[in-house]
């Protein structure tokens, strides 16, 4: 059980991706670590430029909704309005940049349930990561022990996709490693152990979590990023959405990088150095 407490589900209007918009596997390795790659459909109205910046920003950020049932002219974070179901809150601390803004090196708590409208505490996060990567084409935060290296890594890649010269949208794409690297039986203890809460069960509730999460972003970033020279003013209401009268139906962004990364995490030696998590993205 949990102390925590949701706050009531922001009816937006907006349409959610569905998970047949994504492209999803978990590979499990012998030792019994977990490699997770998630491909998304393009983020239409989006570029990178706006994803980097919600990343330095976005536990910062509150942000008054006008006319949202329940929410009329109040202000809440703005990690609300990054998943209108699951999220909970989202605080920076330790070496933070400039505006105590997000940067390699300091750490994140996040509060959030997978599926909280259909499972509830089920599948809580409530935990501290460390941020291992914060740049123009990506995030990486996650949980490394002394003398057993990364336990929990998880590493976003974003880039602007063009034809020719007409801006299609950001390719958004994630992977997760969990569980130790070595293949000693303290590794295949800490490995079972994590596989009791954040197992394949988990990462099917995560994969639609995510699948709502990321495609938010085209209904309300363009939005709050158009404001960011006045932070501590931002709002939002239905009729600033870009999207209001586009649906979702779409299909994960290249399948052959998708099927390259899976199969890579199944040749690898160590899942963590093939992750990359702290270099720039492959993609």
């Amino acid at each position: 059980m949990t102390s925590l407490q949701m706050p009531l589900a922001r009816e937006f209007g907006w349409d959610l991706k569905p998970t047949s918009s994504s492209a999803f596997e978990i590979h499990k390795r012998n030792n019994g670590q977990f490699c997770v790659v998630l491909n998304h459909s393009l983020l239409r109205g989006v570029r990178a430029e706006m994803v980097h910046w919600w990343f330095l920003n976005f536990p910062n950020l509150r942000v008054r909704l006008r006319d949202i049932p329940a929410y009329e002219d109040k202000v809440v974070p703005g990690y609300h309005l990054w998943h209108p179901i699951d999220h909970l809150s989202a605080t920076l601390t330790g070496d933070l940049g400039p505006g105590q803004t997000a940067r390699t090196g300091c750490s994140i708590h996040i509060q959030e349930a997978m599926q909280y409208d259909v499972y509830g505490w089920k599948y809580p996060v409530d935990t501290q990561l460390k941020v291992f990567y914060v740049g123009d084409d990506g995030w990486a935060m996650g949980k490394v022990l002394p003398f057993v290296g990364p336990i929990t890594m998880l590493r976003v890649h974003n880039k602007d996709v063009f034809e020719g010269s007409e801006h299609l949208g950001v390719h958004y794409h994630y992977e997760v490693v969990i569980g130790a690297g070595g293949s000693g039986l303290v590794s295949k203890l800490i490995n079972k152990k994590i596989s009791d809460t954040a197992g394949p069960d988990f990462f099917d509730a995560w994969q639609r979590h995510n699948v709502i999460e990321v495609g938010t972003f085209e209904n309300f970033l363009p939005v709050l990023y158009a404001q960011k020279e006045n932070l501590r003013n931002l709002e939002y209401a239905k009729d600033m959405n870009p999207m209001a009268d586009i649906k979702s139906s779409q299909n994960a962004y290249n399948n052959d990088l998708f099927n390259q990364r899976l199969e890579g995490y199944r040749q690898a030696d160590r899942a963590s150095s093939y992750q990359q998590f702290d270099t720039a993205s492959f993609i």
